[in-house]
């Protein structure tokens, strides 16, 4: 496995982990939510997605133990495959709420535990899940080099972090942040609307750190979409009434090109400049596999309609 494999061209889709472990407490997981994890895998790597997103807190650790069993289950699929993991958010235990902790020996710990749950021996990338501002860079940068140095991650980003952040981390790492994981999708579009709303009275209000999908492309660093599905918003079971607009013409493109809503609302994400990666994080097989033209061609939507797109989910005219 290449340090470089989730930064490659034909990488159009990343498949989140999240739903997969049972519930979101600290019962041990079933070997039925071993077996629903296998085919949530299997359907994955059967649209041609072959980057897995983790965390260590997803179902209070049991979303990574899953995935390490689907792997000792699966002799070969580990080489196929990059592993993805975030370290750095810490849930509430007993009396202490829940944090975010990037000390350097919290970091370390928390990666040791993940390749135990993964039983892998590296992690391809690691991502700080979130900005911990009682830890300095300076520290932080000394956990990331420790790790590549044992060889136990071979490359590192960031989650949910500003331009401004990941240049004050990346002043102190020798090694390059290579991702940046955003919540963006259709529903989420703050991203997008920070770059037309300055110089409007909604300005204030978007609040989306200005130049942070800038500096991404400029330094090369890949953004991710995490919630690129929107929950289900738009093309789940029940789509909510005040997203009609959006979901009618989602429907309508979809039948034009012969495809699925799923796969719609992902092109609209993936044709924007920046280079967008999805990440989807359902468990279910079926909406899996209603995401495989998104992860196996290039968005097929014109100038006019990604508009067309953006424009029914604001439900208001363009600035």
């Amino acid at each position: 496995m290449t340090a470089s494999a989730v930064n490659a061209p034909e990488t159009r889709l990343i498949y989140g982990c999240m739903g997969l472990g049972g519930a979101w407490d600290r019962t041990p997981h079933t070997p039925e939510d071993v077996d629903r994890a296998q085919a949530a895998v299997e359907a994955a790597l059967g649209c041609g997605i072959t980057v897995f997103d983790h965390a260590d807190i997803y179902r209070f650790g049991k979303s990574e133990a899953v995935f390490g069993e689907v792997l000792a289950r699966t002799p070969g699929l580990r080489e196929r495959i990059t592993l993805q993991t975030k370290c750095g958010i810490r849930l509430a235990e007993g009396d202490r709420p829940g944090r975010y902790d990037l000390r350097a020996d919290s970091v370390v710990r928390r990666v040791e535990e993940s390749l135990a749950r993964l039983r892998t021996d590296v992690v391809d990338t690691l991502l700080l899940h979130r900005p911990d501002p009682l830890t300095g860079p300076d520290e932080i940068a000394g956990a990331l080099h420790e790790l590549h140095r044992r060889g136990l991650v071979r490359r590192f980003g960031v989650s949910n972090m500003s331009a401004a952040q990941i240049a004050h981390l990346q002043a102190r790492l020798e090694l390059p942040l290579t991702v940046n994981q955003l919540e963006m999708s259709l529903a989420r579009r703050d991203w997008v609307e920070a770059g037309v709303l300055l110089n409007t009275s909604a300005a204030t209000a978007n609040g989306f750190p200005e130049g942070t999908v800038e500096h991404c492309v400029d330094q090369g660093i890949q953004l991710q979409a995490w919630g690129a599905l929107a929950r289900g918003r738009y093309t789940g079971d029940d789509p909510r009434p005040t997203d009609s607009p959006a979901t009618r013409l989602l429907r309508r493109l979809a039948r034009a090109k012969g495809t699925t809503p799923e796969t719609v609302l992902l092109w609209w994400l993936a044709r924007h400049p920046a280079g967008v990666v999805p990440v989807i994080g359902t468990s279910r097989p079926d909406r899996i596999r209603a995401c495989r033209d998104a992860a196996l061609h290039a968005p097929d939507l014109t100038h006019e309609e990604w508009y067309e797109l953006w424009i029914a989910a604001r439900e208001t005219p363009l600035p």
